[in-house]
């Protein structure tokens, strides 16, 4: 479940309250009873590790060696001559 921020108009503390997505704001504060109102934070979520790289499919650096190879088909030959 998410953490939120929440802070008071009236005596100013910050309250930081686990929620789930679907559940309401809080309204009032728990200190003096004022109005709350929600604060908006930085997300904490990185990706982190191999495999997260700018193209989001390579564990390869960009720049270095070719990361896939391509097999292609070998050429029908066709052995009608022409007149």
């Amino acid at each position: 479940m998410p953490l939120y921020s929440y802070k008071c108009r009236s005596c100013q503390k910050e309250h930081e309250v686990i929620q789930k997505f679907s559940d309401p704001p809080l309204k009032k504060c728990p200190v003096c009873g004022g109005k709350l109102e929600k604060l908006i934070q930085a997300s904490t979520f990185q990706l982190k590790g191999g495999g997260w790289y700018k193209d989001g499919y390579s564990s390869v650096k960009s720049g270095s060696a070719s990361q896939t190879t391509v097999k292609k088909e070998p050429e029908k030959k066709t052995d009608k001559k022409k007149d």
